[in-house]
């Protein structure tokens, strides 16, 4: 079995191949190719990647390339986790929205909407690439706004599932407060990527939700950042996420007042790489875990194994609606528990989600369609009618957007994130 990853080079990319040497009898890879147009951090962490694997007595063959069609070739499956404009876009995007009292964020808001113009034609296009030189080869994106990012894929008809790790984070997170082993816990986790809610945890098939929230509520809260009551309230367990929301003022004070998490990362990731090129070092750092994405390998192997072992198990992902949740188009991607085989994922039964859940995922869902209408000018061949039409189409998008929606934000805001993307917009 061979396995491609594109942003190869990532620091985060040693915590992938650890799971994929603590999992192997899961996953049997013979190769994997890490692909990066950053030739010398990709021989940083490939050769730490090595090491990793030597270490634990893995018998796969680990290669890297900067040349993307050599790398996908003959690859069972490619995961995708790259950054168009590295951390200095992510800087960007967390903070110029914040000058017109907006949440800045690399998933959400402005911030998440430039991602996503940046993002989706750079991964169309490697989609289409994958297609031509194995059209049975499926694509796990990790890349955000994985909704947005795998609703184009799906659209252009690629073989695709989204994958997050907020959903096995809390799964982890449970389990250690019930004392149980994360397998016996299963989530009733809906809504879109980044913006989920746990409704119900079960073990054994009991619901222990109240009991977590009871037993557990203060620290879930300090977690979560947000207040106790409001999970009372809820009698569910919000994404961290849903604190833009829920706290949208509150968090752009906190926002103006410190560093940007890109700032942050790009500091960790220096030190992470002088850490990787000392050829003693076999294992991930610990360090690593303050760089993000926890539990990510062991997400990225379940699903990648299910994909292409056909095991018609459940796993939380982000895949087509078609139906799933009546108010939404089909075509709309969710993030929900779903049956995993050689086809993909098929989303399970979901009861009916009450008004303050509907509501905001089907007002977010509006966003990610003019967003990914947005992101499509220029791409693929497409035409659009210049920086007109490409304009209107960013300010429908805000506009739209629950975290915006002021017309006065959404003017200045479309011109700041065209003045800040402009080398990436076509149209521009």
């Amino acid at each position: 079995m061979k396995l491609a990853v594109v942003g190869g080079g990532s620091t985060y990319t040693p915590e992938l191949i650890d799971g994929f040497a603590r999992l192997r009898d899961q996953l049997p890879l013979a190769e994997l190719v890490l692909i990066d147009p950053d030739t010398e951090r990709l021989e940083l962490v490939g050769a730490l990647a090595r090491r990793i694997f030597a270490k634990q007595g893995h018998p796969g063959r680990i290669s890297w390339t900067g040349d993307l069609d050599a790398g996908i070739d003959g690859a069972h499956a490619v995961l995708l986790q790259l950054r168009i404009g590295g951390q200095a876009a992510r800087h960007q995007d967390e903070t110029w929205p914040l000058e017109c009292g907006c949440v800045g964020q690399e998933t959400t808001g402005a911030g998440g909407l430039a991602k996503a113009l940046r993002t989706v034609p750079v991964v169309l296009d490697i989609a289409e690439r994958v297609r031509r030189r194995n059209p049975a080869a499926w694509i796990v994106d990790f890349t955000n706004p994985v909704g947005i990012v795998t609703r184009a894929l799906l659209h252009h008809g690629h073989r695709a599932v989204g994958l997050c790790n907020v959903a096995i984070g809390f799964q982890r997170t449970f389990a250690a407060l019930l004392d149980v082993d994360p397998g016996q816990v299963e989530l009733e986790h809906i809504g879109l990527n980044h913006l989920t809610w746990e409704r119900s945890v079960r073990v054994a098939g009991q619901d222990v939700l109240p009991e977590l929230l009871a037993a557990h509520g203060d620290a879930l809260a300090d977690r979560l950042r947000m207040p106790r009551t409001l999970l009372d309230h809820l009698g569910a367990i919000p994404s961290y996420y849903l604190r833009y929301y829920y706290q949208h003022d509150a968090v752009v004070r906190e926002l103006r007042d410190q560093p940007s998490r890109a700032a942050e990362v790009a500091a960790i990731e220096r030190q992470l790489l002088t850490l990787y090129g000392d050829p003693a070092l076999d294992e991930k750092p610990e360090l690593l875990s303050r760089r993000g994405g926890a539990y990510y390998s062991e997400a990225a192997v379940a699903l990648t194994s299910s994909l292409l072992g056909d095991t018609r198990d459940t796993q939380i992902v982000n895949a087509r609606n078609n139906g799933t949740l009546p108010f939404l188009p089909d075509d709309a991607v969710i993030e929900v528990p779903a049956t995993v085989d050689a086809t993909g994922a098929t989303p399970l039964p979901v009861r009916p989600l009450e008004p303050h859940y509907a509501g905001l995922i089907a007002h977010v869902t509006a966003y990610e369609q003019l967003a990914l209408d947005a992101a499509l000018l220029g791409s693929n061949g497409r035409k659009t009618g210049g920086r007109a039409e490409g304009r209107r189409a960013v300010f429908s998008a805000l506009l739209a957007h629950p975290l915006i929606g002021q017309l006065d934000h959404a003017e200045r805001l479309t011109d700041e994130l065209i003045a800040h993307n402009r080398e990436h917009l076509t149209w521009a």
